[in-house]
């Protein structure tokens, strides 16, 4: 097994070798700008690892990873969520307008389906499923996450499965198709992608955290624009629920000036101490993730790569 930024090399590599059309620049030049912002570049990572771990050449999974890594990047929810910043940049509904976002997204989406093709051989039919399958259930997860603007009323179940669908799903699906292309049996694909969703929930979760609690300078975007925004955390969800001052409640769709808002609403999250039951929830989905290694036949070096990558996740900063 490689080191994490061993493969991390690899798929910034293969980002900067893909061939794509100069003309029209207002299509390519969004997606150029999107990938080369950089980032975690966890989930192909993930993929490379995932067909390693199996006896595999990571490069057999190359193309499939660096499609993952475009489908993660691809602009939609940036429009949908109205973030003014991704990765410390600006996002490209900013840098350009929406209508080029929406556009290059969709180029994007395209292009990572023909990149999961590339020498996908008798493997094609299932990694289609696979990210197709994905796909929707991102999409299912995207509809959830806008339907709770809506509704006060949400609970940590009903948020808890849109965070598996919006965003765990994608990491399942990624150590999935690195176990599928190193032709492993369904099982061990099956194994490999809870896996990865155990760690994407975990993910979500810290995310979650850090963006109320997290160093704007480490984090790459301003802290406090979930609670700006009334967006249905875990956080909010719990407070909402338990508070019984109803001082959260009174504070939705406020107009409090922002910095007061934040403060006021952090205030109530530590009085309840949801910043320590947080991170008891999130270790109990790290655990689970390293549960599933058990049932994998890999050798002890790549159980000890996929351990140090799920702790690591539940205590990053950015």
């Amino acid at each position: 097994m490689k080191e994490f930024d061993e493969y991390i090399s690899i798929v910034n590599k293969a980002i900067e070798n893909l061939k794509l059309p100069a003309n029209p620049a207002g299509l390519y030049d969004p997606i150029h700008y999107t990938l080369d912002c950089g980032g975690k570049r966890l989930r192909p990572v993930m993929a490379l690892a995932a067909c390693e771990a199996m006896g595999k050449d990571p490069m057999t999974a190359i193309h499939q990873a660096v499609a993952i890594e475009m489908f993660h990047n691809f602009t939609h929810d940036d429009v949908m969520d109205n973030a003014d910043v991704r990765r410390g940049r600006p996002t490209v509904h900013r840098k350009w307008d929406e209508e080029t976002a929406i556009l290059s997204g969709d180029a994007m989406l395209t292009t990572s389906t023909m990149l999961l093709a590339i020498k996908a051989g008798e493997n094609l039919a299932s990694a289609l499923d696979l990210f197709n399958g994905t796909a929707m259930n991102i999409y299912e997860g995207q509809q959830l996450d806008m339907d709770f603007e809506k509704r006060l009323d949400v609970s940590i179940e009903e948020y808890m499965e849109m965070i598996r669908l919006k965003t765990s799903v994608l990491l399942g699906c990624a150590c999935g198709m690195g176990a599928l292309m190193a032709q492993t049996p369904f099982e061990t694909q099956l194994q490999f992608f809870n896996y990865g969703v155990n760690l994407g929930l975990a993910f979500q979760l810290q995310d979650d955290y850090l963006d109320t609690y997290g160093d704007p300078k480490t984090f790459g975007k301003a802290i406090g624009g979930d609670i700006l925004n009334d967006k249905k955390t875990w956080l909010l969800i719990m407070a909402l629920k338990e508070d019984q001052t109803g001082e959260v409640r009174n504070l939705i769709g406020s107009d409090v000036p922002a910095e007061e808002k934040i403060n006021k609403v952090r205030a109530v999250y530590d009085r309840l101490g949801l910043p320590e039951r947080i991170h008891e929830l999130i270790r109990a989905y790290i655990d689970t993730a390293i549960s599933c290694l058990d049932q994998l036949p890999i050798p002890p070096d790549a159980r000890a790569f996929f351990i140090d990558l799920a702790l690591k996740s539940a205590t990053r900063n950015k």
